[in-house]
């Protein structure tokens, strides 16, 4: 059998409007920031086939053209699909017109503790629950805390006692944004990126964490330090 093609997403644009130059400024020590550290862990990747860099940042595209690897394209996105008010449906619609791959992951430089063990892992569980029927994956955390609707009800206990054990409330799962993988019908078809029967792929706290904010940055860079740098 011949080898489906996965191919990985990954958007950048101008304009960080909560975190100035968040792509690109200087990160744990590396000189090429978030964009330069997702490319080095995507290239050290054993799953994915290609890499889709899609941009309309100029000193983006720049850091990402350092590394020359077949693997590894570079696409000028159009500046529609590259502002803050665009329409993410319009943007999962483009994906697909970029890339021939059977299945397409969609990630972010914003997880720069998600690394190349934890993609292959997670392509490694989605190829293997194909036979089951499942379509998609997607990265998530898992959360059982005591969680209230606006009317103050707990929302999350499925138990006859008002106030159980954590361990014993009913679990969600945040998205984390490290990985929608799916089919490639599931962006053509259902234009979605994760589809009917999708597959959560539970991941823990440290690998899940998500740049969103200014603090974000700085704690994540800490983070980073502490589990990749040398003692």
């Amino acid at each position: 059998m011949t080898k489906e093609k996965v191919a990985f997403y990954l958007p950048t644009r101008k304009g960080s409007e909560r975190v100035i130059n968040k792509n690109t400024k200087p990160f744990a020590g590396i000189e090429g920031g978030l964009v330069e550290n997702k490319v080095k862990q995507l290239l050290e990747t054993k799953l994915i086939d290609e890499i889709i860099f899609s941009s309309n940042d100029d000193t983006c595209m720049a850091i990402a053209e350092k590394y020359k690897d077949s693997r590894l394209k570079i696409i000028k996105r159009p500046t529609e699909l590259c502002l803050s008010t665009t329409n993410l449906q319009d943007l999962i619609c483009y994906v697909p017109t970029v890339t021939d791959a059977d299945h397409i992951l969609w990630g972010h430089v914003t997880t720069p503790l998600c690394g190349a063990d934890q993609y292959d892992a997670g392509i490694k569980l989605y190829l293997d629950k194909l036979d089951e029927g499942y379509d998609s994956l997607v990265g998530v955390t898992e959360l059982k805390n005591f969680l209230l609707n606006k009317d103050g009800k707990l929302i999350n206990n499925t138990t006859d006692i008002p106030w159980p054990r954590t361990q014993d409330l009913e679990p969600l799962y945040p998205i984390n944004h490290t990985m929608f993988l799916a089919k490639r019908e599931v962006y053509t078809e259902q234009k979605n990126r994760i589809g009917q029967k999708t597959l959560l792929h539970i991941m823990g706290e440290l690998h899940s964490f998500d740049i969103d904010w200014s603090d974000d940055f700085i704690i994540a860079e800490v983070m980073y330090k502490n589990l990749y740098e040398k003692k």
